[in-house]
């Protein structure tokens, strides 16, 4: 029999982005380590820092009301622009990536159990059918989450103000636009020493990558 590709597939991207946060050698790397670095790096006057602590902050607790409130803070104090979650991204962002991948896990497991058991119990059908469906809305849960995630991967804040946004992956080439500290782009491309981004109002072009820092940092890289 073969298992289940795309949920395995889910759960292990959210298991992934938990482990990337929790490096035995690196222990601030949980939630609070990270917030109370955002708040050092925020009181020094360095808002691009303090919002990329606060929004690796976010990933680990994206319920923390502490969290939220001082990265819309230090966004607003950057007058750097924020865009408002909808509900469905709300919802999906209640839960961590790791505990999203264990709900996907239980509900494989939940999900297999109650499709057996109504081959087996023929009377209490009701048992194996819900045992399906609260899989089934794990599941759902969890690909929602991973969902979110994936595009945040490749979300990265500016970390130095006035950086430009150059037309061509070369320090002496023409820019194109200005960014602010703090900004959150998406990166979709580099080479070398430049990355390829686009912005929430549609600008795109190549930036230093010492310019730039990943929300979800690589595994076994800080930045």
């Amino acid at each position: 029999m073969r298992a289940p590709i795309m949920p395995m597939l889910i759960a292990g991207l959210a298991l992934w982005a938990g482990q990337a946060f929790a490096q035995p050698s690196q222990p601030r790397y949980s939630a609070d380590g990270l917030y109370n670095l955002a708040n050092a790096y925020a009181r020094a006057g360095k808002p691009g820092l303090a919002v990329l602590s606060y929004e690796r902050a976010a990933l680990l607790a994206p319920d923390d009301p502490d969290i939220n409130a001082n990265l819309a803070y230090v966004r607003a104090a950057a007058h750097v622009s924020m865009k408002p979650p909808n509900r469905f991204t709300r919802l999906a962002q209640a839960t961590s990536p790791s505990f999203a991948a264990w709900l996907g896990v239980l509900g494989l497991a939940l999900a297999g159990i109650g499709l057996v058991a109504a081959r087996v119990a023929a009377r209490f059908l009701w048992i194996p059918r819900g045992a399906s469906l609260l899989g089934v809305v794990l599941i759902a849960v969890t690909a929602s989450n991973a969902m979110l995630l994936w595009p945040r991967m490749h979300e990265a804040v500016v970390l130095v103000d006035q950086t430009p946004g150059r037309v061509s992956p070369a320090p002496m080439a023409d820019a194109a636009f200005v960014l602010r500290e703090a900004e959150s782009v998406t990166m979709t491309a580099e080479h070398e020493d430049f990355i390829f981004i686009r912005t929430d109002g549609g600008l795109s072009g190549w930036v230093a990558r010492a310019n730039l820092g990943a929300v979800m940092p690589p595994v076994g890289n800080e930045r």
